[in-house]
């Protein structure tokens, strides 16, 4: 019987913050406090969903404490490492239960550690009662919140916390991130394909990974360019270059016959524009060698912006 199958997203969460992708200020910053034992009493993460909140927030909770994790990233086993969603655990009385665990001491290790997830669904009540403990909690105790919606925490609550802001993840270090991921899992995959998945992840590395896993039962383990593009749906790059020569030499039917090719095959005029919309910027950047670093397609590809770019006036 074959190994039970775990999605990639549990599979490759970091272990520690080495291997955390695309936030290295946050991560220096929380190993630099770690070494110079200059820790907060509460942390408040925020930023894009799938780009290492929660992640960082289990590695912060585990080197503080010198746990050691296993292969899973496993701490719900430590009885110092309290994990609480506050998506489905919201009242005033789920608060108040942290808020009487919290003047219990660690039976072991230094520090208690309580992880709030998507804080910001917390009601009016239960921050206010949540407000004076996280000011001034034991010597032992550590609040880590994370939310993607930090627009909608208190600044009673913002103020009380120090804050690390998270930023979505470029395509290139999604790109590569999968690529070593490819390789430990024998999968062949084209760097092009990697790159439709890096791009069309908006940022968030979870999304990447399940996106991933999906294409490799899709593509029988040989991830291409084009199956990637019919699988997730997306519009060949070609097509945005054929408008853009069209409309260059002024051929308005064939410029509007492939317009028409493009909604017969399914795709949403809207989601076509905001394409062309994308491809003129890249066509801009392209223009101007000092910006020729902003863009984020693959080499192939890079060429042919430089190409057009030669064209547009």
């Amino acid at each position: 019987m074959s190994d039970h199958f775990v999605v990639s997203a549990r599979k490759y969460r970091p272990l520690k913050f080495e291997d955390v992708v695309g936030q290295e200020s946050v991560t220096t910053t929380l190993q630099n406090a770690i070494k110079s034992e200059q820790l907060a009493h509460a942390y408040l993460f925020c930023g894009p969903r799938g780009v290492g909140k929660t992640t960082c927030a289990r590695i912060l909770a585990r080197d503080i404490n010198d746990f050691k994790a296993d292969e899973s990233g496993d701490v719900s086993t430590s009885l110092n490492i309290y994990e609480l969603d506050a998506a489905s655990n919201n009242s005033v009385d789920d608060i108040r239960s942290l808020v009487d665990q919290v003047r219990i001491p660690p039976q072991y290790g230094k520090y208690k550690v309580y992880i709030i997830d998507e804080v910001h669904m917390l009601s009016q009540s239960a921050f206010n009662a949540f407000l004076k403990t996280l000011e001034e909690p034991p010597p032992y105790a550590i609040f880590i919140l994370a939310t993607t919606e930090k627009h909608k925490i208190l600044p009673t609550i913002l103020s009380r916390c120090q804050i690390f802001d998270f930023v979505r993840i470029t395509v290139n270090d999604i790109a590569a991130h999968l690529a070593a991921i490819c390789k430990k899992e024998n999968i062949n995959a084209d760097e092009s394909a990697l790159h439709i998945i890096a791009q069309k992840a908006d940022g968030a590395l979870r999304d990447a990974l399940s996106m991933l896993d999906r294409l490799v039962s899709y593509t029988d383990r040989r991830l291409t360019y084009e199956s990637v593009l019919a699988n997730l749906h997306i519009l060949d790059y070609d097509y945005y270059f054929r408008l853009t020569d069209h409309l260059l030499s002024q051929n308005q039917a064939e410029a509007l016959l492939l317009f028409d090719e493009i909604l017969r095959k399914g795709f949403d005029g809207g989601d076509f524009i905001s394409g062309l919309g994308e491809h003129f910027r890249n066509l801009m950047v392209a223009r101007d060698a000092a910006t020729v670093s902003l863009l984020e397609v693959t080499g192939s590809l890079k060429e042919r912006y430089l190409q057009q770019a030669t064209l547009v006036p």
